[in-house]
């Protein structure tokens, strides 16, 4: 339900576009995504569901503090992110459990919304080490998710915020999700972090060039060309879990 409300809602607040370096996105595998905004979350699961994919989130616990919520993110199987105590370990042998199952999971490597007050695409921040111990007890692949443009539906001060999302619709900003190739990473944990932004990055960045938005250089693979962007045709609903994602935002 929570997924098919994203498919609903996004386009009517932007101009939601995706493209891939695959035909077809391998299960099982982790889709680590970049998050500069509170509304980025909707943006990428609304843009996977255009691509028949309704991963497993894992999301921050307070979600869970929610009554009604809670038993919609029970129901559908998302994984509670204890951070910062004894059970944040929980969260990833319930992650690796729902890969074994063949599912998607989704995960924000950087753990938190970037503190900055613009609207404007920056890379991503360094990654904690929560994408690189999951793909270690898994066996899993990692796959890249970029997306840029959400900053323009949310981001800033509480007021801030509430103004972009309530002139959305009559703005209706550019959004962008690209799906990158997966790739198995290194054993060594500080090493596949560090393989993993790279990837990350490089996703994000071909996003943000299919929303006009202004990059450094590009420094990655000789010869590769971003995707043409082609708005995706909505897919007929498939009997799959509602998802959604929540992250803290920082003090």
């Amino acid at each position: 339900m929570l997924s098919q409300m994203a498919t609903a809602l996004v386009p009517a607040f932007g101009r939601l576009t995706t493209s891939a370096d695959l035909t077809a996105v391998p299960a099982p595998g982790i889709l680590v995504a970049n998050h500069t905004s509170l509304a980025d979350p909707g943006v990428v699961l609304a843009a996977l569901r255009r691509m028949d994919i309704e991963p497993v989130v894992l999301a921050t616990a307070g979600l869970w503090r929610v009554p009604v919520l809670s038993h919609l993110l029970n129901r559908d199987g998302h994984v509670p992110v204890h951070r910062r105590t004894s059970r944040a370990a929980e969260a990833l042998e319930t992650a690796a459990a729902a890969l074994a199952a063949g599912r998607h999971v989704l995960i924000y490597g950087e753990g938190r919304i970037p503190p900055r007050r613009d609207a404007s695409e920056a890379a991503p921040e360094a990654f904690r080490s929560g994408p690189a111990r999951l793909a270690a007890i898994s066996g899993a692949c990692l796959i890249p998710v970029g997306q840029a443009g959400s900053r323009r539906l949310a981001s800033g001060s509480g007021l801030k915020q509430l103004a972009g999302i309530l002139t959305a619709p009559v703005r209706r900003p550019r959004l962008h999700v690209h799906v990158g190739a997966p790739l198995r990473l290194p054993a060594e944990v500080e090493a596949a972090s560090e393989a993993a932004h790279r990837a990350v990055t490089a996703a994000w960045r071909t996003a943000a060039q299919h929303v006009g938005e202004p990059v450094a250089p590009w420094s990655g693979p000789v010869g590769h060309t971003p995707t043409p962007a082609v708005p995706a045709p909505p897919l007929p609903r498939v009997p799959t879990a509602g998802r959604l994602f929540g992250e803290r935002v920082p003090r």
